[in-house]
């Protein structure tokens, strides 16, 4: 571990990194303030307003909560509300040590989580990294931010599997291969020879149901200025054909793969979660269009869409631009979303020239760690979600890959950071840390069975931002292993490290 904090510190300074993270501005507020106050988390910011009695945008009208970022062009960003309302219930321990806010002296004696006095990280952990509900041997790395000390190791290059806290390493090589303005594309084309529209997916897994309607109004109006009113409707099932399950199989997890899909095929009206899911996402997504053209007026020939091959004569009609993809990342993070998260590695792959596939994602996003400087050893990726176990990552890695995004150097992978769930309040920690941690730990979870994981970001007592990473196998009981990780986090928040 020291050798592998040694290289990274020499390659990219993160003494630095307390002043430049681009987080927030300063060291201390990195975790208490950057989702709210910088602006910088759109569903924080959402339910911040929220709780402030001030009406929202919802997801798909445009307004602040729109997938397309809700601001016209040139328009300056929706000013983000003050964190008070939402951090208000933890007290001093957080709302007092926000920038502008004075603590009082009792505060001050008290420390940010009620310990003044400095704490070996060991002397923390060690009691409770052995507590039987972590299995076998687990593993855990931390280390402080601002200068790369190693704080604490512990068996940090064991090759482990990460479960979904490899999506933080899927999303970094995302950022880095395709940058964080890279929009997924939905387009409709028509055939000219044989007056069909083609429905043409680009891996935006989370696209909705208006995104499509919008889709289709202007796929109607660009039809009615040619003066077409029937035509026959196709999809484009992408360069696999038909949908490819992921390794586990059939899952409510995960959809089938298919560049296109709607709600990540979704079967029911959630949009994040377990749900059961479509057998043919790109069947449902193109008999959906269909029906939202007859809802504009064109008659559709055929009783159904049917797969085609895009021509090389084909004419654009209309197209949908996700969101950037820093907004795509910080969604896929907080909500642990697989089928986005696949989507991003088949990306990577292709646009690194090994293909589409789940071999060339595994190739592309390896690939891309080694470029940014991760060091590889114990690193295995065999998909973009963490939900094959067969694949592998070490604490240390993982330590590595939060300090990378820690780089002011680099600031295009700032979502690994920013996109992270925050304990108490988002993603898969909003019902978590009901105690001590909630706001100041930043986390991304991992679960498989008998497989516990969680990777993030915690200040500490005297206001260092640490990154940490702990790993488990053989667990017996998730919930019990959950617990436990998470009192090793809050534990974290209580120690003056330094």
């Amino acid at each position: 571990m020291r050798e592998t904090i040694r290289r990274h510190r020499s390659a990219h300074r993160p003494a630095a990194v307390a002043a430049a993270v681009g987080v927030a501005a300063a060291l201390g507020a990195i975790v208490l303030s950057g989702p709210w106050d910088a602006g910088q988390r759109e569903a924080e910011r959402v339910r911040a307003v929220a709780a402030a009695g001030t009406p929202t945008g919802s997801r798909d009208t445009g307004t602040t909560g729109d997938r397309s970022g809700g601001s016209g062009p040139g328009e300056e960003p929706v000013a983000a509300p003050s964190a008070g309302p939402v951090l208000d219930p933890l007290g001093p321990r957080v709302i007092d040590f926000l920038p502008g806010t004075e603590p009082t002296p009792a505060d001050r004696d008290r420390g940010v989580a009620g310990n003044p006095a400095p704490i070996d990280p060991a002397s923390v952990l060690d009691p409770l990294l052995d507590d039987p509900a972590l299995g076998t041997a687990p593993a855990a790395t931390v280390i402080d931010l601002a200068d790369g000390r190693p704080l604490y190791a512990r068996n940090g290059d064991r090759s482990m599997a990460p479960a979904s806290t490899v999506k933080a390493a899927t999303a970094a090589a995302a950022l880095h291969t395709l940058g964080p303005d890279h929009r997924l594309t939905t387009r409709v084309v028509l055939d000219p020879d044989r007056e069909r529209v083609i429905l043409v997916g680009g891996g935006d897994t989370g696209l909705t149901h208006r995104e499509l309607g919008r889709l289709a109004a202007r796929t109607a109006e660009a039809l009615g200025t040619r003066g077409i009113g029937a035509v026959g409707v196709g999809w484009d099932p992408g360069p696999g054909g038909a949908p490819s399950h992921h390794s586990i199989g059939v899952n409510h997890n995960i959809a089938p793969f298919t560049p296109l899909m709607v709600n990540g095929g979704r079967l029911d009206d959630s949009t994040t979660g377990p749900a059961p899911r479509s057998a043919d996402p790109a069947a449902d997504a193109a008999g959906a269009f269909v029906r939202l053209l007859k809802e504009e007026g064109v008659e559709v020939r055929g009783s159904s869409a049917a797969p085609r091959a895009v021509p090389g004569k084909a004419e654009e009609l209309a197209v949908h631009r996700s969101a950037p993809l820093s907004v795509l990342i910080e969604e896929m993070l907080t909500e642990s979303d697989n089928d986005m998260a696949e989507a991003l590695a088949r990306a990577v792959g292709e646009a690194r020239g090994h293909g589409d596939g789940r071999g060339g994602a595994a190739r592309g996003v390896t690939e891309a760690l080694a470029d940014l400087g991760l060091p590889m050893d114990g690193v295995r990726v065999v998909d973009g979600s963490g939900l094959d176990r067969s694949g592998r990552m070490t604490t240390d890695s993982l330590v590595g890959l939060l300090a990378l995004a820690a780089d002011p150097a680099r600031p295009e992978l700032r979502p690994v950071l920013t996109g992270l769930p925050v304990a108490g309040f988002t993603g898969t920690l909003d019902s978590r840390y009901p105690d001590v941690g909630a706001g100041v730990v930043r986390a991304k979870t991992g679960t498989l069975t008998g497989v516990n994981a969680l990777a993030g970001t915690v200040v500490d007592s005297d206001g260092r931002v640490l990154a940490f990473a702990f790993l488990t196998e053989g667990t017996a009981s998730a919930t019990a292993a959950q617990n436990a990780l998470d009192r090793a986090a809050a534990a974290l928040s209580r120690c003056g490290c330094g």
